[in-house]
């Protein structure tokens, strides 16, 4: 076949033709999102690719920008719902404490409902003077009026500025023993005899006041060590037989003593204590129906004395005795 010239400017001319078409139709690589000086080594970076969940298919890469734009629009958009809610929640939290903080507290029922009418419960200096009430350390208001020149009789030495003897104890009645202190007191091997009784009987009237714990060892009739004729030695004080036959009859008892007094307290008895039963609870005693204003080491005791220890919920008022006797 002979090749004119004509014919070679022919065929340049299709082949012109032919690419232009086929670059301008959309299928040059260039129009696909490639590069022409790529190699066909290129290939995309790990961060400007993703893949695919199956087939290991590479998915379509996605505008970064747009994507971190859309994600905090989206962010801002969760944010616009969710605050309103959170300043809500605040609001109500801060106004509820509000509310808690304005309620005015409530006192306890036991204390509203504690013999002897005193709110707000005793101060621990009140406590102490109780405790040295209820120890005999010298007379309460409404307590028989002792008589001075009767007491200096017998040989009790009283103050006449506090008008008390040494150990803060008021003159005793007349016809009623002086205190004997114990380091004074001799102590024979005379055997003499008395009645001695340990009662809890009021707590049964009061037991809304009782200490939880303590309720079952309150006894059904309130009689601890029912009452019966001991021995005592001539000399002794009403403690010494306390403690004696407590120990016998295997029955708890826990005393301390006051110093300043000069006498042993009563702290409690079958593990029943002071306060257990409200602020103005305790153990008291009297011998021949009369509460002694001092302590049970300082009572020295006489032959047939009848010894009742009882346990007050109201200071006495309720077995008898301080507040409940009249001027």
């Amino acid at each position: 076949m002979k090749i004119t010239k004509n014919k070679v400017i022919a065929l340049v001319l299709i082949l012109i033709v032919l690419a232009a078409a086929f670059w301008y139709g959309g299928n040059a690589p260039g129009l696909q999102g490639w590069n022409v000086s790529q190699t066909s080594g290129d290939s995309l970076s790990d961060t400007d690719k993703e893949v695919a969940p199956t087939g290991g298919q590479e998915a379509p890469v996605s505008d970064d920008k747009n994507g971190e734009n859309k994600k905090n629009d989206n962010d801002k958009d969760k944010e616009k719902t969710e605050e309103p809610e959170k300043i809500e929640n605040k609001e109500n939290i801060e106004n509820t404490n509000a509310a808690e903080d304005e309620k005015p507290a409530e006192k306890p029922e036991r204390i509203e409902a504690r013999p002897g009418g005193i709110e707000g419960g005793l101060s621990a200096s009140e406590k102490v003077e109780l405790a040295k009430e209820l120890a005999g350390g010298g007379s309460s208001p409404g307590v028989e009026k002792g008589s001075k020149d009767y007491s200096e009789s017998l040989g009790m030495v009283i103050d006449t500025v506090t008008g008390k003897d040494k150990y803060l104890t008021d003159p005793v009645p007349e016809g009623k023993p002086i205190p004997v202190e114990p380091q004074n007191a001799t102590i024979t091997d005379v055997e003499r005899t008395c009645t001695l009784s340990v009662r809890c009987d009021t707590i049964l009237n009061n037991i809304d006041w009782l200490d939880p714990e303590k309720v079952e060892l309150v006894p059904e009739d309130g009689v601890i060590f029912a009452t019966k004729t001991v021995t005592f030695y001539e000399g002794e004080s009403v403690f010494n037989v306390l403690h004696r036959e407590m120990k016998k009859a295997k029955i708890h008892m826990e005393f301390m003593n006051t110093p300043m007094y000069n006498s042993v307290y009563i702290e409690g008895i079958n593990n029943l204590y002071e306060f257990d039963c409200g602020e103005l609870s305790g153990w008291m005693y009297k011998v021949n129906g009369w509460f002694p204003n001092y302590g049970c080491s300082r009572y020295q005791l006489k032959e047939g004395d009848i010894i009742e220890w009882v346990y007050t919920c109201d200071l006495g008022v309720d077995v008898g005795g301080f507040y409940s006797v009249g001027d």
